[in-house]
């Protein structure tokens, strides 16, 4: 994995917090295309930052925007980016992965993707763009390490 050319931390206290700071981090993220891999135990915020995310770039309304992990890829449309959000946590080899396209996706010109459990899978860590840690620092406490290779 290269050396990340920028590095950012937040705190948010609650979900809404979080879903508030979406717009911070999404302006870090553009222009795209980018794959963002999201890092996090289960009910760490990931799909709660996505929602912020794409409701800041216009991409969908918060309630509209729900976890893949059973459906794997869920995709929003805006106007100017289409968000990408993956869940592999159900997959277990490099041959699953290549099924859903991830590598057809992440070279269109508008899509900004992120991959929850991504870290599972070398290949999607070495073809990430950067990577979004999260970590429960108590109640609703949330720490994040936003970190970008360009």
């Amino acid at each position: 994995m290269s050396e990340f050319v920028k590095e950012k931390r937040f705190k948010t206290r609650s979900e809404s917090g979080t879903l508030a700071m979406g717009e911070r981090v999404s302006e870090m993220l553009l222009p795209v295309p980018k794959m963002i891999v999201l890092r996090g135990d289960l009910g760490a915020g990931k799909t709660t930052l996505v929602k912020g995310i794409a409701a800041a770039l216009g991409a969908a309304e918060v309630e509209d925007v729900t976890s893949p992990t059973f459906t794997l890829v869920h995709e929003y449309k805006g106007a100017k980016v289409r968000l990408v959000h993956l869940d592999l946590y159900r997959l277990e080899s490099e041959r699953e992965l290549l099924t859903l396209g991830l590598e057809e996706m992440a070279e269109e010109p508008d899509v900004l993707m992120f991959v929850e459990w991504g870290e599972k899978f070398l290949s999607v860590v070495e073809r990430a763009d950067g990577e979004i840690a999260i970590e429960h620092a108590g109640g609703d406490e949330r720490l994040f390490l936003v970190r970008l290779k360009r």
